[in-house]
C-alpha cells in the first residue's frame, strides 16, 4: 500500500489565518514521511482552496502566499479536493475552519478529518451556546448575558444600566464567535463599555457579556483514545497583559506558561481535568479537543473556553503537553491521524457529534 495522502489545510478566511498558517506549517514539517505524503492545502481569503509548494510553504504570512498563488500554486475545486488528499489534517481556525463549515465540505466529499462533526464544531465556536450546554450538565461556566447588535443601537443606556446592575465593575465583552482573544475587552467604564461593543461588533452580531474572572486561566489538551477521552498535563498560564491577549498567546516571551502547573495544587490539578473531559463529552467532541478555563481565588473551577481544535504552532499547549507525555510532534500528529482514521471508519453518515 501506498502512504496515506494528508492534505494540510490551512489559512483560511478568518482573523485566525496567520494563526492557521503557522500551525499548517508545523504539522507539515513534522508529519512521519515514512506513513504519509504531505499536501500542503491552502484556502485564500475567498475560500478558494491552492495545492502549494513547499517555498511557498516556508512565506511569512498569508498575504506573501496569496500574492504569488497565480504563478506558484495549483488551484483545484472543492469537489477535486477528493481526488488529491486522503485525509484532512484541519488546520485552519476561527469562522470557517473550526465551526463546521468545512467539516461539512469533507463529509460531503467522504474525506475523514481531524477533529469532531460540524455540530460539534459549530458549538466548539459559538461561546454562547456552548455555556448553555455545559451548563445544563452540571459543569461550572462564568455567569453571562448576550447582546445583539440591534438591541445595543437601539438601547445602549438601558443595556448599559442592565450589565452593570448584572455583573458590577469589571465585566468582559467579546464576540461570541471568534478566537484568540481576538476583539476581548476588560470593561471598567462607560467609555470602556462602548468601545468593548464596538470592538466585539466588528467582528460578529452578537456580544457576549461575562463576569470577571479573578484567578488562575489554565488549558487541557483531551485526546481520545479507543473511545475515551484522556487528558494530557494541565498547562498554567500567566499572561504578561491584564488578560491573555492575541500577543500574549503568539508573541514571544510575552506569557509565562507552566507545564505541568506550577501553583495549581495537585488534587485541583486533577478535578480539572475531570471537568475537562466532562466538557469534551457534553458538546460531543470527537478526536482531540483543548478545554480552557479559571480556578478562581475562591477556589471554583469554571470552564470558560472548550475548542474542538488547537493551535499546533511549535510553542502550543499541543506539543508542550505532548512533550509532558513523552510524545515528540511526529508522534503526536501520526497518533491524532490514526485515531481520527479510526474514528471515521466506525461512523454510520457524517460524523456525530
Amino acid at each position: 500500500m501506498g502512504k496515506i495522502r494528508v492534505g494540510i489545510i490551512f489559512g483560511g478566511m478568518s482573523s485566525e489565518k496567520e494563526v492557521s498558517l503557522n500551525s499548517g506549517r508545523n504539522v507539515y514539517d513534522n508529519l512521519d514521511r515514512e506513513k504519509y505524503e504531505g499536501i500542503p492545502v491552502f484556502m485564500d481569503d475567498k475560500g478558494g482552496l491552492w495545492i502549494l509548494p513547499w517555498q511557498l510553504v516556508s512565506q511569512n504570512t498569508t498575504i506573501d502566499i496569496s500574492e504569488q498563488l497565480d504563478g506558484a500554486a495549483r488551484r483545484i475545486s472543492y469537489e477535486g479536493l477528493k481526488d488529491e488528499i486522503d485525509f484532512a489534517f484541519i488546520s485552519l481556525h476561527g469562522k470557517y475552519g473550526d465551526d463546521g463549515c468545512i467539516q461539512g465540505l469533507l463529509e460531503l466529499q467522504g474525506i475523514p478529518y481531524t477533529g469532531p462533526g460540524v455540530l460539534a464544531s459549530a458549538l466548539g465556536m459559538d461561546k454562547h451556546i456552548q455555556q448553555k450546554i455545559l451548563k445544563a450538565h452540571g459543569i461550572g461556566v462564568p455567569e453571562s448575558t448576550v447582546v445583539r447588535e440591534e438591541e445595543w443601537r437601539q438601547n445602549g443606556k438601558d443595556v448599559e444600566k442592565r450589565l452593570i446592575d448584572s455583573f458590577g465593575i469589571p465585566f468582559v465583552t467579546k464576540p461570541t464567535r471568534e478566537g484568540s482573544s481576538i476583539g476581548v475587552t476588560i470593561v471598567r467604564d462607560s467609555s470602556s463599555l462602548e468601545q468593548g461593543m464596538t470592538e466585539a461588533l466588528k467582528w460578529d452580531t452578537a456580544v457576549l457579556v461575562e463576569e470577571y474572572l479573578d484567578g488562575t486561566e489554565f488549558s487541557c489538551i483531551i485526546l481520545e483514545e479507543n473511545g475515551k477521552p484522556l487528558p494530557l498535563a494541565l498547562t498554567e498560564i500567566h499572561p504578561q497583559s491584564e488578560f491573555y491577549t492575541y500577543d500574549d498567546k503568539y508573541m514571544p516571551g510575552r506569557c509565562r506558561k507552566f507545564t505541568p502547573p506550577k501553583n495549581i495544587p495537585a488534587d485541583v490539578v486533577e478535578h480539572i481535568k475531570k471537568e475537562a473531559v466532562r466538557a469534551f463529552k457534553a458538546l460531543g467532541f470527537k478526536s482531540y479537543g483543548r478545554i480552557d478555563g479559571f480556578v478562581l481565588k475562591d477556589g471554583r473551577v469554571l470552564i470558560t473556553d472548550p475548542n474542538s481544535s488547537s493551535g499546533m504552532a511549535p510553542s502550543s499547549f499541543f506539543f508542550e503537553q505532548a512533550a509532558c507525555a513523552g510524545m515528540l510532534p511526529s508522534m503526536m500528529i501520526s497518533r491524532l491521524i490514526e485515531t481520527s482514521l479510526q474514528i471515521h471508519s466506525e461512523k454510520k453518515g457524517p460524523l456525530e457529534g
